[in-house]
C-alpha cells in the first residue's frame, strides 16, 4: 500500500495486573486475574484496518524478577497489585491462593501508581496514577518515572521530567511505560498538557543508563503503550487517549519512530485502551476503561471491560469480541 493511501485510511479514523511471575515478568498494570476458562462472546465485531502491522506471536520476554524476592522470603508465582483497592502504590501477592502479602510501609510514600516495566536485571519502573482527589503533592508526583531496585527492593524515584505539567484541569502526568529488550530503553508517554479539544501529549524514548531522553514522538495522547515484533517489522503500540482505537509506529534499527498508522478499533465508542498484551498468534487482548482525562475513581475496576482481538489474514480483518 502507497504512503498516500497510508495517510488516506489514517484521516479517516481520526475522526473519531494479573501480572504472574514465574521466572519471568510479563508486563502490565493493575492486578488482573486471568481466568483459565474464560471465553469470548458470541458476539463478534470485524474492523477493516491496515495489514502492515504483519503475522507475530508472543514476543520473547527479557524480564526477570527481582532479587530482592528470594532474600525476603517471597515465593514464586507472584502477583503484582497496583489496583489501589487496599494497598496505595504497589503490593506483591503470592503464596497459596496469593493470600500472603509483601507491602512495605516505603512503598505508599509516592502514592498511587498505575503501569510498570520490568527490565532484564528485576528492576521495576513505574509510573503514577492520580486517584479520586487532588492533594498538594499530587501534580509534584505526576512528573517522575519510579523505580524499586532489583537488590534492594527500595522504591525511589528514578527520573523526573522537568517539561510535564500536570494540573488540576488534568491532573495526568507521565501514565504509561513499557521496556525495549532490544536496545535496554524505555518507552514512557505523558499527557499533561492535552484536554478535550488539543491533544499535546508525548512519548519520551529514555536510555535509563544515563537517565536522557534520546527522542521523543510528540502529538500524541497515549493511555497504554506496547512494543510487538511482526513478519514486517517492529512496532510501538499505542492505546489512543482520545479514540477507541489502538495505532501503531514502526521503529526502524534506529529507533525513529513512523506514524501513526491505525490498526484497529473496538466496538465501544466510549471506551479506551488501557492495557495491550500479545497473547497467541496474531492475537492481542485489550483492556478498556472510560477515560475523559478526569480523576480516575476505584470504582472504574466493575467498568473495565477486555477484548481479544485476533487478525484473520483471509479476511483482512480483525475478529473482536468481548471476553467474559
Amino acid at each position: 500500500m502507497s504512503k498516500k493511501e497510508e495517510n488516506r485510511s489514517r484521516k479517516g479514523w481520526k475522526r473519531y495486573l494479573p501480572i504472574v511471575i514465574a521466572l519471568c515478568f510479563v508486563a502490565g498494570g493493575a492486578l488482573l486475574v486471568v481466568k483459565k476458562k474464560s471465553t469470548d462472546t458470541a458476539q463478534q465485531s470485524s474492523v477493516q484496518t491496515l495489514p502492515e502491522l504483519g503475522m507475530f506471536d508472543r514476543n520473547k520476554r527479557c524480564a526477570v524478577p527481582p532479587k530482592f524476592l528470594r532474600e525476603k522470603g517471597v515465593s514464586q508465582p507472584v502477583l503484582i497489585d497496583l489496583s489501589q483497592k487496599k494497598y496505595t502504590g504497589v503490593a506483591l501477592l503470592y503464596g497459596r491462593n496469593f493470600s500472603q502479602v509483601y507491602h512495605p510501609v516505603q512503598w505508599e510514600r509516592f502514592g498511587h501508581l498505575g503501569t510498570y516495566a520490568a527490565d532484564d536485571q528485576g528492576n521495576l519502573f513505574l509510573v503514577p496514577m492520580p486517584f479520586i482527589s487532588i492533594r498538594p503533592t499530587t501534580f509534584a508526583l505526576q512528573k517522575n518515572i519510579y523505580k524499586i531496585d532489583t537488590t534492594t527492593g527500595k522504591l525511589s524515584i528514578f527520573m523526573r521530567l522537568d517539561d510535564v505539567y500536570p494540573s488540576a484541569n488534568n491532573p495526568y502526568g507521565i501514565n504509561s511505560i513499557v521496556y525495549d529488550c532490544d536496545d535496554k530503553t524505555l518507552w514512557v508517554s505523558a499527557i499533561d498538557e492535552s484536554d478535550y479539544t488539543h491533544q499535546k501529549g508525548v512519548i519520551y524514548h529514555i536510555d535509563p543508563q544515563d537517565r536522557s531522553v534520546i527522542g521523543k514522538i510528540e502529538g500524541v495522547d497515549a493511555l497504554s503503550l506496547a512494543l510487538i515484533h511482526t513478519d514486517t517489522g517492529k512496532y510501538l503500540l499505542v492505546g489512543s487517549a482520545r479514540e477507541n482505537a489502538l495505532y501503531r509506529y514502526r521503529l526502524s534499527s534506529t529507533s525513529e519512530a513512523q506514524g501513526p498508522f491505525v490498526v484497529l478499533q473496538i466496538p465501544a465508542a466510549e471506551e479506551r485502551i488501557r492495557k495491550i498484551r500479545i497473547v497467541g498468534k496474531s492475537t492481542l487482548e485489550l483492556q478498556t476503561i472510560p477515560f475523559s482525562y478526569a480523576l480516575i475513581a476505584r470504582s472504574v475496576d466493575k467498568d473495565r471491560r477486555i477484548y481479544r482481538a485476533a487478525w484473520d489474514s483471509f479476511s483482512k480483518t480483525w475478529k473482536i469480541g468481548e471476553k467474559r
